[in-house]
């Protein structure tokens, strides 16, 4: 396993570090849970095997992801790895609450200490409490007690909030979504740059675009055999990454003992190091990134001249999952993100077909059938 300094902690951690959100599940009675039998062998492999980073957080698998990585590091695995977990700030409706959730997190974790405690996904609806409660003085307080070591944000967004949140304080770590598909959303590559100018730890979630990049479709394919390097869909997504001299760890959601083997593999080859990536194999990953953003369903530009809906549906956002599982030829990934739309009445079966949308779509997309195409092909997640 490649190893790299944590920002400017004092310490390196594996290129490959497991995030928790997406373990084994089973199905029982309509509901899941997570497999723990085969959870517990997966992480404990891992950390037997090189990775010495593990990042779960409050809501993931229902509130039990915590626990579940907690357990499966007890008994002497947890003091050879570094634990990160988040508490968003939906839930930290007093201070007091604050203090309450990462006591039950310690709990859960089995553990007298976090290794960066992060506030979890930070956003424009959010940031501006951050800032007027000084949430940020509490995680302090944490610090100096010793019940963490370092603070941290995740965050999904625009560039221009992310600069504004990572210059508003001195964090010691942000994560971020990046992938060879999001060098120009998200936080961009900017964004990476500017980290890494801080000596702010860098930690990338999404490296695969939730599982979407692990499988190319057959346009993707073709550049890839053409190619004279032979690598697979997932290795060049990573690669990509890794290619970065900013980026700390690079987080992969794995599901089955047998990705982590092969994924550990990939960030143990000796030249899975930063600037691995010749001219030519960036210039094959900018045609990569071409023919993927060729491939779309439904035509939204996501202008949003068809928002904002008066019964609240997403539109684009669903139209850019239902397109993104198209483009992938995998659902699932997406599916999930659909049933966070259904929690917050987001989602197409709240269309009352008033047509108020078509009128204003300049791209003349039939919306009103076509959120109707999206929901039968994205319902049915079980969380």
């Amino acid at each position: 396993m490649n190893y790299r300094p944590y920002g400017k902690l004092g310490y390196e951690v594996s290129t490959l570090g497991m995030g928790c959100m997406r373990m084994p599940r089973v199905y029982e009675n309509g509901k899941a849970e997570v497999d723990r039998e085969k959870a517990f062998e997966m992480i404990r492999y891992a950390a037997d095997h090189g990775v010495n980073y593990f990042d779960t957080a409050y809501g993931y698998h229902n509130q039990t992801s915590e626990s579940v990585l907690g357990e499966a590091l007890d008994g002497g695995l947890r003091e050879k790895v570094h634990v990160v977990t988040k508490q968003p700030v939906a839930v930290m409706k007093t201070q007091a609450d604050i203090r309450r959730n990462l006591e039950n997190t310690l709990e859960k974790l089995r553990t007298s200490y976090i290794d960066v405690y992060l506030m979890h996904n930070l956003n424009g609806s959010c940031w501006d409490e951050v800032q007027q409660r000084k949430i940020y003085e509490e995680f302090e307080k944490f610090r100096d007690e010793g019940m963490i070591r370092a603070i941290g944000f995740s965050y999904h967004g625009e560039p221009a909030l992310f600069e504004e949140i990572l210059n508003a304080y001195p964090w010691d770590m942000c994560q971020i979504q990046q992938n060879l598909l999001d060098t120009d959303k998200q936080a961009t590559e900017r964004g990476i740059e500017l980290a890494g100018q801080k000596g702010c730890a860098l930690v990338i979630m999404e490296p695969l675009r939730g599982g979407g990049l692990a499988k190319a479709p057959a346009p993707v394919q073709a550049l890839y055999d053409e190619y004279p390097v032979k690598r697979s869909a997932v290795e060049w997504g990573f690669r990509h990454l890794i290619d970065y001299p900013q980026i700390s760890t690079i987080l992969s959601g794995m599901s089955t003992l047998e990705q982590i083997k092969k994924n550990i593999a990939i960030f143990s080859q000796p030249d899975a190091v930063p600037d691995c990536m010749s001219a030519d194999d960036k210039a094959l990953l900018r045609k990569v990134k071409a023919v993927y953003e060729s491939m779309t369903s439904i035509p939204c530009t996501g202008c949003e001249y068809c928002m904002p809906c008066p019964n609240g549906v997403g539109i684009p956002q669903i139209f850019e999952l239902y397109n993104n599982a198209m483009r992938f030829e995998n659902l699932e990934p997406f599916k999930r993100g659909y049933w966070f739309a259904t929690s917050r009445g987001a989602d197409a079966s709240q269309c009352l077909e008033c047509g108020n949308c078509e009128e204003q779509c300049p791209q003349h997309i039939d919306i009103i059938h076509q959120l109707k195409v999206a929901h039968e092909a994205l319902k049915g997640w079980i969380e």
